[in-house]
């Protein structure tokens, strides 16, 4: 009796044995941390970090902050580099207010600005060689002709109507805060004067400049792919590191913009993606992430970075820019600009089926916002490469200004889309999708 009974309780306990083996609870999923988000945002837009101004200690002092993330996540520099930093040099040129005389009138700081590639401007009606002269009328479409002189290839003096005040003033806006070129300047001069040409002119003008060469750093860093019959289909994610540096004051008297969402966000959206895929450790295709330099400038960090790459040999651009707060569609959604360019968005949706997040097109059409972050010269390119935003821009009223605090940022929520780019970027990374390409563009729409 005792082998049957002994028998008997074997196979009485087989169910159990088999029942516990099935309840075993699955693999934990791969999630973003929330650690890591928050203290790469707390770190980038600390007032340490001086509002990370082109050109400028905190922007230095950001980059080797990111690079020793890089490397802290484990990435691999590109091909043929041997570190994380990508360095460029561009040239950053300020000019003086300029002292104008115009037929005996003197004019006022307000009513005449200078873009000068020499170190000393001094014009007279009576030097031998004098500028060109040129107006620019009050009709709409003479505005544009105001931005063709602002990197000037001969001296020339320009009138501009007064029915184009406010663009003046933007203008002089942008030459106060200094100028920047991939190329030193030439050594000429444009003098933009607000106000009607007379009929009979004689002037006196002078200014001066300062031009001097400036080394910036791209931050970028792959992980390799696992397929090597994908090794030329790179997939990207971006965002830029660098914001304003110093403002004027606020009542307050807080100078330095901080630029929490500004693009810290998506900076940090970044190294948390690098991180997240990295754990994973099964990307098909070659994973390249990078912070820009320069883009509050000129985005002259993405035009140097797309230089380096063969965009034939990029699938897809997943850039991230301002990310801190709810979009106008509520939480757990954000938006992709260009979204009609390509099948870019209707991909990143399919892979987020069953979860509570939404993708939606870019609800601000008329900021053209397709072509003033750092996807556009990837885009021009045939690329598709679209920027990811939760950004109310036309009612963002912290937007470039010394209030773009850490405070203000929701981190929750942030976080939550950070997790939505890596859940819907699966099938591209995976080598599952392929989004299509967007005809390459020749005009600048920005």
């Amino acid at each position: 009796m005792k082998p049957f009974l002994l028998l008997a309780g074997l196979l009485a306990t087989l169910p159990a044995a088999a029942q516990k083996k099935a309840t075993k609870p699955a693999p934990k999923a791969a999630s973003v941390s929330a650690a890591t988000v928050t203290r790469v945002v707390t770190t980038l837009a600390a007032d340490d970090m001086q509002g990370r101004g082109t050109g400028q200690p905190g922007g230095l002092k950001a980059a080797q902050f990111l690079a020793a993330e890089f490397k802290r996540i484990g990435l691999k520099p590109l091909p043929g580099q041997t570190g994380f930093e990508q360095t460029l040099t561009v040239y950053q040129g300020l000019t003086s207010p300029v002292a104008a005389v115009i037929n005996d009138q003197t004019q006022s700081p307000s009513q005449a600005v200078a873009i000068s590639g020499q170190p000393t401007l001094r014009w007279t009606s009576e030097d031998a060689q004098p500028p060109a002269i040129v107006t620019i009328g009050p009709e709409p479409t003479e505005r544009g002709k105001m931005f063709s002189y602002i990197h000037p290839t001969a001296n020339t003096l320009v009138f501009v109507d007064t029915a184009h005040t406010k663009v003046f003033r933007q203008l002089m806006g942008y030459v106060a805060k200094g100028t920047t070129s991939t190329e030193p300047p030439k050594p000429f001069s444009t003098v933009f004067v607000l106000g009607p040409k007379p009929a009979s002119l004689s002037y006196r003008i002078s200014a001066s400049s300062v031009l001097e060469p400036v080394e910036l750093r791209n931050v970028v860093g792959m992980l390799p792919g696992k397929d090597a019959k994908r090794a030329k289909e790179n997939v990207v994610f971006s965002g830029h590191y660098d914001h304003l540096g110093y403002l004027k004051p606020s009542p307050a008297g807080d100078s330095i913009a901080n630029g929490a969402d500004d693009d810290a966000s998506g900076t940090t959206a970044v190294v948390a993606l690098a991180e997240y895929f990295k754990k994973k450790n099964d990307n098909a295709r070659p994973l390249i992430f990078v912070a820009f330099a320069a883009e509050e400038v000129g985005g002259f960090g993405s035009q140097f970075f797309s230089k380096q790459l063969d965009p034939q040999q990029v699938t897809a651009m997943f850039n991230i820019e301002m990310i801190g707060k709810e979009a106008k569609f509520g939480p757990n959604t954000a938006f992709i600009t260009g979204y009609e360019r390509s099948d870019f968005g209707k991909l990143l949706q399919a892979n987020l089926a069953g979860s509570k997040f939404k993708f939606e097109p870019d609800p601000y059409p008329e900021q053209n916002l397709f072509y003033r972050s750092d996807n556009a010269t990837l885009a021009r390119l045939g690329v598709p490469a679209h920027t990811i935003s939760t950004d109310q821009i036309p009612t963002d009223g912290l937007y470039h200004s010394v209030d773009d605090e850490v405070e203000t940022l929701n981190l929750t929520n942030m976080t939550a889309v950070i997790q939505a780019i890596a859940q819907s970027a699966s099938g591209i990374v995976a080598g599952k999708q392929t989004p299509t390409r967007i005809p390459p563009l020749t005009d600048d729409k920005r």
